[in-house]
């Protein structure tokens, strides 16, 4: 697994490939979630996102939909730094578990890995509120490129 270092390069290079413009995670999307500072704790990928009042579905309130691009972020990151592959979602079950306000704290992402057959894997993760699960989240996902076949160079 990666050092936290070498995850933020990772990350680089990888929004490079994309041009930086994800809504979830590109840096240059400016009404984009933002999502960044991945970190492994174990064999779960760790990342923030501080949600902004443009992002609200209730006076305050962070939108489902958000919730959901949020979460599915988290997994396909957490699919492509451990297995090294880049992945597309094919399902994503989301339980909404309390309403997340938007007050000016960032939340946390959780997602890791459950398993992997071939091209397929499951992953799980949560969104956290002060540290409270606010949200989960499983899915289906394809890998569609090795990392580095992708980039053209190692990982």
């Amino acid at each position: 697994m990666p050092a936290d270092r070498d995850l933020a390069v990772l990350a680089d290079r990888v929004r490079k490939h994309f041009d930086d413009g994800c809504f979830a995670c590109g840096r240059s999307n400016p009404i984009g979630l933002g999502v960044d500072g991945f970190r492994l704790e174990g064999d779960t990928l760790i990342a923030d996102f501080m949600p902004n009042s443009h992002h609200r579905g209730g006076p305050g309130i962070l939108h489902g939909g958000v919730t959901a691009a949020a979460l599915d972020e988290i997994l396909a990151w957490a699919g492509m730094v451990t297995q090294k592959i880049v992945v597309v979602t094919a399902t994503l079950d989301i339980r909404y578990r309390k309403p997340v306000a938007i007050d000016g704290r960032p939340l946390t992402l959780h997602g890791r890995v459950v398993d992997r057959h071939g091209r397929k894997v499951r992953l799980a993760g949560s969104l956290l509120a002060d540290g409270v699960e606010a949200a989960t989240a499983t899915g289906l996902y394809v890998a569609t490129h090795e990392l580095a076949e992708l980039l053209g160079e190692p990982v």
